[in-house]
């Protein structure tokens, strides 16, 4: 590898030199996410990882790919980069985890305009972190440079998660009745959606971003950028003390888009609007932006990063078991019959 240099390349604007030399800072990163059946090494041409399926009646591989979005643009205006990582692992794992498999391994792509070793270390780092929260794997990953496609400064950030779950024990939507009860997750913030309206809201190409806010008791670059919530671990718990019926992640599209996409037809979800946690960021967007109520709803996760459908007779037990993995669970509503699909009132 040390051999590896090329200066014509290096004058279209492509340094494979410190490709390498980000693979060595990020290395430290990567040996913090290993996990049995993962192979330590980087730098081959493909991630292995050996799963473990003893006991299991009918294996089944589940997977889900996303990215962070335009949140990046709040990482390069405030030049951190080591949350938009766990970012990328949150959008996938925690889709993966709503059919109830655990995720195995994950992998990365970062695409930049020029490649910073000591930056692309940054952002693995906060891919590492994500993992380490899942209990997955990095097995591997891409940086690639496009200088002219894109800025120097500019980058973007995509991945990847493999999970497994056994056929007899997944979750679908099969067994949500009207009377079950809906129990949400509290969110960390705007996770990663909606921030395209964020941005231009808010104005962030021109405002400070580090100026403190005292409604938030942080600043706004600050709120923004706190990553999404991991929930793999206490849904997998809750999976073996009571039976989960509907998980659904909330993401783009809010209450009205996800959390229809786990009930059956007939069904419809009546959330308690008095229930739901909103953070105070979600005020400053409403009032920022002149917004309804009814598309904030319908856009950001209002404070509810997660949802589940249990039945109203293990409501109680299943909110003690998720509040013992460190959850503060919320009582949003019931599932009632109808075809609003989504109230909230």
């Amino acid at each position: 590898m040390l051999n590896s240099k090329s200066d014509s390349y290096a004058a279209a604007g492509v340094d494979i030199t410190a490709g390498y030399r980000a693979v060595e800072l990020m290395k430290k990163h990567i040996a913090r996410t290993v996990i049995p059946g993962a192979d330590s090494g980087i730098g081959g041409f493909g991630g292995l990882f050996v799963p473990d399926i003893a006991g299991m009646k009918k294996p089944v591989l589940v997977s889900g790919t996303d990215g962070v979005g335009t949140k990046i643009r709040l990482a390069i205006l405030m030049d951190r980069h080591d949350t938009v990582g766990i970012d990328c692992v949150a959008m996938c794992v925690n889709d993966v985890v709503c059919c109830g498999a655990k995720p195995l391994f994950f992998l990365d792509y970062i695409a930049c305009g020029k490649n910073v070793p000591e930056r692309v270390a940054e952002i693995v780092g906060g891919v590492a972190e994500g993992c380490v929260r899942a209990g997955c794997a990095l097995i591997g990953g891409e940086t690639a440079e496009h200088p002219g496609l894109m800025p120097e400064n500019d980058y973007d950030l995509a991945g990847f998660t493999v999970g497994l779950a056994d056929a007899d024990e997944m979750v679908d939507n099969s067994a949500v009745r009207a009377g079950d009860a809906v129990i949400g997750l509290r969110s960390s913030g705007v996770h990663s959606n909606g921030f395209s309206l964020v941005r231009r809201v808010f104005d962030v190409e021109r405002r400070d971003l580090t100026a403190r806010v005292d409604e938030l008791g942080m600043s706004l670059g600050e709120c923004l950028l706190t990553p999404t919530r991991i929930y793999v671990k206490p849904v997998l718990g809750l999976m073996k003390t009571v039976r989960v019926k509907g998980v659904s992640h909330i993401t783009g599209g809010g209450f009205y888009e996800n959390i229809p996409r786990v009930l059956p037809d007939g069904l419809t979800a009546r959330i308690e609007r008095a229930a739901v946690p909103v953070p105070p960021i979600f005020d400053l967007i409403a009032k920022a932006g002149n917004i309804p109520e009814r598309d904030m709803f319908n856009t950001f996760n209002m404070g509810i990063g997660m949802s589940l459908i249990v039945g109203k007779d293990e409501a109680d037990r299943a909110a003690e078991a998720l509040r013992a993995a460190g959850e503060e669970p919320v009582m949003l509503g019931e599932i009632v019959r109808g075809d609003d699909r989504v109230i909230v009132c």
